[in-house]
C-alpha cells in the first residue's frame, strides 16, 4: 500500500528521497499523501535550492514561527509608541510604549540571526548580531552629535560596553550554568576579544589622564583624541581580517547535530534590518522622553544615562546571548556580547569622534576619570573569567555583580558630579 502511494504521487516521493529523515505523513483511510501540498518545499531544508515555490513555502513558515510567539503580542506597542511620540502624549506614556515595543523587536532580531547563523556560521553570525544591535546606538550618537550633547553620547557609549561585557555576558553564563556544569568556548578568540577591549581602554584612559596635567589644552586633546580614534579603527579592520580570514580557523564553533535551515539567508536580513529600523525609530522616542520621566519621577539622569539607556539599546544583543547560550552555543553568544562591546569600543567610539570632527562638535575621548576606571576594571574582571575558555554560572553571577555595583554608584552620584556620565554638553 505505501509503495502504491508513492507512486501515485510523485511530489511526496520526491520529498521522501531528498529529505529521509522526515517522511511525508500518509492519509492510510483515502491513500492519499495528506500534507504533501504543504510540505512540498520543505525538500529544500538542507541545501535551501530547488524549485522557487518550495523556497517560498520555507520562508513562510520560517518567518510565522518566528512572528507566532506569545511575547509579539507587544508589537502593538510599536505603532503605539510612534504615534505617542509624534502626538506628544506626554514623556511617560512615550516611555512605557518605547520601552515595551523594543522586547519584542529584541527577540524578533534575536530568531533572525540565529537563523542567519545557520547559513554563515556562528562567528559571523554574531558579529552581524553586533553591528545589527550597534546600528541604534550609531544613529543615535549622530543625532546626539549633530546636537551638541558629548557627555549624552559618552555615557551611552560607556553604559553600552560594560551593559555587554558584564550584564549581557554574565547573564548568558548564568543561563548556560543553569543547563549545564562547564560550558567551553574558543579562549583564542574571547582573549583576542578581550585584547582589543583592553587597548579601547587604553585609549580612552589615556585622552583622560592627559586633560588633567596642567598645562594641557582642549585644542591639544582633541587632536589627540582624533588621531588615536583613527588608529583604534584601523585595528578593528585588523582584528576582523584575523578573525574572519588569516584565522578563522581559531574561532571555533561548537561541534553538534547539523541544524535545519528555516528560511534563506535574503529573508532573515529582511527581518534583521526592518526590526532594527524599527529598533531605531523607537529608541529615538524613547530617548526624548528621558528628560521629562527624570523629572517627573526623580530618576538620577546618571542612572538612565549609563544603565537605564545602554539596556535597552541592547536589548537585541541581550536576548540573542542568553537564549544561545541556553542551547549551548557559547561561541555564538560570545561573538554577540564580547563582540559587540569590541565593536564599540573599537568602531563606534571612534566613529563618534570623528562624526563629532565632521559636524565641528568637540567630541572627544576625554570620558572622566570615573568612567576610565570602571572600564578598565570591567575589562581586566572578565578577561580574568574568559582566560580559561569555559564558565559557569557563579562566574556569570560574579560578573552581574559588578555591573549591580556600578548601577548602584551611578544611582547616587550626585546632580553636581553627573557631567561627563549622564550627559551634560561639556565645553572643551
Amino acid at each position: 500500500m505505501m509503495a502504491s502511494d508513492r507512486n501515485n504521487n510523485s511530489k511526496a516521493d520526491g520529498y521522501a528521497q531528498s529529505y529521509p529523515y522526515h517522511p511525508v505523513p500518509v492519509d492510510h483511510t483515502s491513500g492519499e499523501t495528506g500534507s504533501a501540498p504543504m510540505e512540498e518545499g520543505a525538500a529544500q531544508y538542507k541545501d535551501g535550492g530547488g524549485q522557487e515555490s518550495g523556497g517560498c513555502a520555507r520562508d513562510l513558515r520560517g518567518v510565522a514561527g518566528v512572528l507566532c510567539q506569545p511575547l509579539n503580542v507587544l508589537l502593538i506597542f510599536v505603532p503605539l509608541g510612534i504615534v505617542s511620540g509624534r502626538q506628544e502624549w506626554g514623556s511617560a506614556p512615550t516611555f512605557a510604549s518605547n520601552f515595551t515595543a523594543i522586547v519584542p523587536l529584541a527577540g524578533i532580531l534575536g530568531a533572525a540571526t540565529e537563523a542567519l547563523a545557520v547559513h554563515t556560521g556562528q562567528m559571523i553570525g554574531g558579529l552581524l548580531n553586533a553591528t545589527f544591535g550597534n546600528a541604534v546606538e550609531m544613529i543615535v550618537t549622530v543625532n546626539a552629535i549633530k546636537a551638541g550633547l558629548v557627555t549624552v553620547v559618552q555615557g551611552s557609549l560607556l553604559g553600552s560596553i560594560l551593559s555587554n561585557l558584564l550584564l549581557v555576558l554574565g547573564m548568558a553564563f548564568f543561563a548556560a550554568g543553569l543547563w549545564m556544569k562547564e560550558s567551553k568556548f574558543s579562549s583564542t578568540g574571547a582573549s583576542a576579544n578581550m585584547t582589543c577591549l583592553a587597548l579601547g581602554s587604553i585609549a580612552l584612559a589615556l585622552p583622560t589622564i592627559y586633560s588633567k596635567l596642567p598645562e594641557a589644552t582642549s585644542e591639544d586633546m582633541l587632536m589627540i583624541s582624533r588621531i588615536s580614534s583613527v588608529v583604534i579603527a584601523i585595528v578593528y579592520v585588523m582584528f576582523l581580517i584575523f578573525q574572519l580570514v588569516t584565522h578563522a580557523d581559531v574561532f571555533g564553533e561548537e561541534d553538534g547535530e547539523e541544524e535545519q535551515v528555516t528560511m534563506s539567508a535574503p529573508t532573515c536580513v529582511v527581518l534583521l534590518l526592518s526590526s532594527t529600523c524599527c529598533v531605531a525609530v523607537c529608541s529615538e522616542y524613547l530617548v526624548d522622553s528621558i528628560e521629562g520621566v527624570s523629572e517627573q519621577y526623580g530618576l538620577p539622569k546618571a542612572f538612565i544615562g549609563v544603565i537605564l539607556l545602554p539596556i535597552v539599546g541592547n536589548a537585541a544583543e541581550h536576548a540573542t546571548a542568553v537564549t544561545v547560550a541556553a542551547k549551548g552555543k557559547m561561541d555564538l553568544s560570545l561573538g554577540v556580547a564580547i563582540g559587540s562591546s569590541t565593536q564599540i569600543a573599537l568602531f563606534v567610539v571612534p566613529f563618534s569622534v570623528l562624526v563629532g570632527w565632521y559636524y565641528d562638535v568637540p567630541m572627544s575621548l576625554d570620558f572622566r576619570v570615573f568612567d576610565a576606571s570602571v572600564l578598565i576594571l570591567s575589562v581586566f574582571l572578565a578577561s580574568g573569567v574568559l582566560h580559561d575558555g569555559q564558565s559557569n554560572w557563579l562566574e556569570g553571577a560574579m560578573l552581574v555583580a559588578t555591573y549591580i555595583l556600578i548601577a548602584i554608584i551611578c544611582w547616587f552620584i550626585p546632580e553636581t558630579e553627573e557631567e561627563g556620565i549622564a550627559g551634560r554638553h561639556r565645553e572643551l
